[in-house]
C-alpha cells in the first residue's frame, strides 16, 4: 500500500518554507516534554521517528539525551532534506518511505514515535501495523480536533493536510482496534510559550490559563470546546493480553 499521489505531491516541499521553523521547534520541545511525562522513568537505547518531519522532535531529543540512537523515515522529500541538513550525531539513518512500508527489520528499535502524523494518514491502522511490527513500544500523539466546531478544525487544518479528527475517545479505541495495550494515555493543553507564539504575550497567556484550568476541573467540557493533545505510550497486544479498562489509562496534564 502506498500514500496517495495527490497527498504526496502536496508533502513535497513542506519543509522547505524555513518562516514556521520557529513554530516547529516550540511544538518539539512541547511534544518531548508530553513524550518524558508519558514514559516516565522507561530508558530506550533506540528510537525511530516515523513521520519525521524536519526533524525538530529528534534534535530535541538528542539534545536531551532521551536515547543513544535515532532513526527517521519521513514520506517528504524535503523533510528527509532538512534532517540530514541537521547533522544530529545520534541519528544513524535517514530514509524517505511511502508512508506504509518502514524500511528496518522486526522489533528494531526500542520505541517508535508518531508525533502528529496520524492526523495526516489516509489509513491509519495499517500505519499503526507497520510501527508496531518495527518496535517494542510506540508513542503516538495527536491533536484532538473533534470538538463541537468540527467545521472550525477542518476550515484551520485541512490547509495543513489534516483528514483525521479524533476525540480522547476515538483515539483509544483507534489504538486498541489496531491490537495495541495503552500502558499509559494523557490529554495536554499547549503549553505557553506555544500559546503566546502563536497569541502573543497577554492573549497567550489568557489563552493558557483558559485552556489549561479547564481540561483540570472540567476536562470533559474541555476536549469537546476546544482542541488539546493526547499522547499515548503503546505496546503490542501479544506482549501484554491484559488490556486496561476503558478510561483506565488516561490522565490530564
Amino acid at each position: 500500500m502506498r500514500t496517495d499521489a495527490g497527498l504526496m505531491n502536496m508533502y513535497d516541499d513542506y519543509y522547505s518554507d524555513g518562516v514556521v521553523a520557529e513554530k516547529r521547534a516550540i511544538a518539539a520541545r512541547q511534544s518531548v516534554a508530553h513524550i518524558r511525562t508519558v514514559a516516565g522513568n522507561q530508558k530506550f537505547d533506540s528510537v525511530i521517528d516515523i513521520g519525521a518531519g524536519e526533524g525538530a522532535v529528534l534534535a530535541e531529543l538528542h539534545a536531551s539525551g532521551f536515547a543513544k540512537d535515532y532513526s527517521a523515515v519521513e514520506i517528504s522529500p524535503s523533510g528527509v532534506s532538512a534532517i540530514k541538513a541537521r547533522s544530529i550525531p545520534a541519528v544513524r539513518s535517514v530514509d524517505q518511505f511511502d508512508g506504509y512500508k518502514v524500511p528496518h527489520p522486526d522489533q528494531a528499535f526500542d520505541l517508535a514515535l508518531a508525533v502528529h502524523v496520524l492526523e495526516h494518514v489516509e489509513h491509519e491502522r495499517m500505519f499503526l501495523y507497520e510501527a508496531k511490527r518495527v518496535s517494542r513500544k510506540l508513542y503516538i500523539e495527536v491533536p484532538l480536533e473533534l470538538t463541537s466546531n468540527l467545521d472550525r478544525s477542518i476550515r484551520m487544518s485541512g490547509p495543513y493536510g489534516h483528514i483525521n479528527f479524533y476525540t480522547p475517545g476515538s483515539f483509544e479505541n483507534l489504538l486498541k482496534t489496531s491490537g495495541l495495550n495503552i500502558e499509559k494515555m494523557m490529554v495536554f493543553a499547549h503549553d505557553i510559550e506555544y500559546e503566546q507564539y502563536l497569541s502573543g504575550p497577554a492573549k497567550g497567556w489568557l489563552k493558557y490559563q483558559i485552556r489549561q484550568n479547564l481540561l483540570r476541573f472540567a476536562p470533559k467540557v474541555a476536549v469537546r470546546n476546544m482542541v488539546y493533545m493526547a499522547g499515548a505510550l503503546c505496546s503490542s497486544r501479544h506482549a501484554n493480553n491484559e488490556l486496561s479498562r476503558p478510561g483506565s489509562a488516561i490522565g490530564i496534564n
